[in-house]
């Protein structure tokens, strides 16, 4: 028999007003009526990261039906659902918020739109049992213990909480079923993009633009997203029954259309498509290709021995495109290798925006091509690629164009955003593009680039002790003080994920990267490990946490390539 409730309640007050490190001896497993409370991390000072604190709770007892938690998307919806209770909950606690430092804050996940597999809870698919994890900051009186105020959270106050928050009996099940549905219905759509040709999916009376620059809530008021006709699709699904809207071809797609009629609108929920969405969200049945890759120019951005050949050749200073690195890569140079990074990464379709590409990348209008001759241009633009790319590699590329006509020529389907309503106008803009002369040029010398680099290990990421990572903001954060800039991976949507990032990039180089492995093979097998033992393995031996969500192995892969201690050969 472990130590009970009323143990902990009389070791704190035992350590009642001493000084603050006593609460050291908090530390352990304490058995609650309904649950195993951890303590266990406790902070070194008031003023220190709160305390890490879990609750385990028996599959008996919290009592979540099997088919809530045996398949792996109703368990990440379960454990969403179960993280969103418990943070509720918690917002209605009115502790004392006198006292020094972080005392009586508790911490946990806020979930945004998006649902994630997250570090915050866990449910054993095979027994149900969870694992529900926070912070607390322990309350002190300068640096001196505050019993009282302990006791308050973590015996009168958290009990009730956590049982409202885990124990089923007590849930909405209307709102479970709902979200399970839900799941159920996206995994479906998901499942019929690719036997049906399709590369995204948007469902009729989808709501896609957001509430402000700074929300991602559905704007009120919003026109409903309605099909074209002509791209209309039907997919069957086990709740909803038919569901109808707009289904984009693999392919080259062009999305035109006069500025603020909602083009970068459709490609936002596209880019975010990748992710399942919240019922309410107004993007829940808007789904992409989950290998889907925005790419973008990225001035100043460090690449390592990356093949632009396919891009860029015969540059002025004799700089070996085959295999480019650079510290402070151009617009152009950055956007070949972040289109050369998403092959290795073994993506099915490109996203872009022409308005955050380098211009000189991606077209040569036919005035330029007579003024500059082709030999004398190292660049070869993507327009003459493009088509290459999904014939050779079986890369899909929907792209945002608003100023250059030239796609037109080359563009399997062509949407047109109305008032953001989308019109299919395929055979108007080839009809009118036939009446110039000025046709690109398609290369057809597509050679696939070398997509097989090897990282080299880092002796002192490998061995050293007390690396840290810190994350700066949801693009940014550094490893070993090294700063890892991320805005160029404009996928990343909350910043639980940049946290995990960094602790996997640092579990990459001190337990996988041996000199042998792709750059791929090396991401896929932590992801995989990910898979078997849940996010909370990046924690790599130290004490697991709220504040890590899973990411993709694309977002992985371009933060290792964004490392610019990255070696590879």
């Amino acid at each position: 028999m472990g130590k009970s409730e009323a143990d902990l309640k009389r070791f704190l007050e035992s350590v009642d007003h001493k000084s603050y490190p006593a609460y050291k001896g908090a530390k352990g497993l304490w058995e609650f009526r309904k649950y195993t409370l951890g303590i266990d991390h406790v902070q070194g000072d008031p003023f220190a990261a709160p305390s890490k604190l879990s609750v385990r709770m028996k599959g008996r007892v919290a009592g979540i039906p099997e088919e809530y938690y045996k398949e792996a998307h109703r368990r990440v919806t379960m454990e969403d659902f179960l993280i969103r209770s418990f943070g509720q909950r918690i917002s209605r606690l009115n502790f004392r918020k006198t006292g020094s430092g972080k005392s009586g804050v508790i911490f946990t996940s806020r979930p945004g739109q998006e649902i994630f597999s997250r570090s915050a809870c866990e449910i054993n698919d095979c027994t149900g049992d969870l694992i529900l994890r926070f912070e607390v900051g322990f309350p002190a009186f300068g640096r001196s213990i505050n019993a009282d105020g302990l006791i308050e959270i973590l015996i009168e106050k958290l009990p009730g909480a956590i049982e409202d928050a885990l124990l089923y009996e007590r849930l909405n099940h209307g709102a479970i079923e709902r979200a399970m549905f839900l799941a159920d219905d996206q995994l479906a759509i998901r499942s019929q993009l690719d036997e049906m040709g399709l590369c995204a999916f948007v469902a009729d009376g989808s709501v896609l633009p957001r509430e402000s620059g700074v929300s991602q809530r559905p704007m009120k008021d919003a026109v409903a997203f309605a099909s074209p006709e002509s791209l209309s699709v039907t997919i069957e699904t086990p709740h909803r029954g038919k569901v109808s809207g707009m289904g984009i071809r693999k392919g080259i797609t062009l999305i035109v259309g006069g500025g603020y009629h909602g083009k970068s609108t459709l490609l936002k929920a596209l880019e975010q498509g990748v992710y399942n969405h919240i019922g309410g969200d107004g993007r829940e049945l808007c789904l992409t290709d989950c290998s889907a890759m925005k790419v973008r120019a990225e001035d100043g951005r460090s690449i390592r021995n990356v093949d632009i050949s396919l891009f860029i050749n015969d540059l002025p200073n004799s700089k070996d495109t085959r295999s480019f690195s650079t510290e402070d890569a151009s617009g152009s140079t950055s956007q070949a290798a972040n289109v050369v990074e998403a092959l290795e990464a073994q993506t099915r379709l490109l996203l872009i925006d022409e308005d955050t590409c380098a211009t000189n990348f991606m077209v040569r209008d036919a005035l330029m091509q007579r003024v500059v001759a082709r030999d004398e241009e190292p660049i070869t633009p993507f327009l003459e690629r493009i088509t290459g790319l999904y014939q050779m590699k079986g890369m899909s590329t929907i792209l945002v164009a608003g100023s250059s006509g030239a796609f037109f020529y080359v563009a399997d389907t062509i949407i047109q955003m109305d008032r953001y309503m989308p019109k299919e106008i395929t055979e108007m803009a080839k009809a009118a593009a036939s009446e110039f002369d000025d046709a690109p040029q398609t290369r057809g010398d597509f050679r696939e680039p070398f997509l097989q680099r090897v990282p080299v290990p880092d002796r002192q990421l490998q061995h050293g002790d007390r690396i840290k990572t810190k994350t700066l903001d949801m693009y940014a954060f550094s490893l070993d003080r090294e700063h890892v800039e991320l805005r160029g991976l404009e996928q990343i949507v909350d910043t639980e994920q940049t946290a995990a990032l960094a602790a996997a990039l640092k579990y990459l180089y001190r337990n996988i990267l041996d000199g042998k492995k792709t750059v791929l093979e090396s991401v896929e097998e932590l992801m995989g490990l990910i898979g078997q033992k849940g996010v909370a393995v990046l924690y790599d031996g130290g004490t697991p946490a709220p504040g890590l969500a899973l990411f993709r192995k694309e977002e992985l892969i371009g933060c290792l390539n964004r490392f610019r201690r990255l070696k590879v050969r």
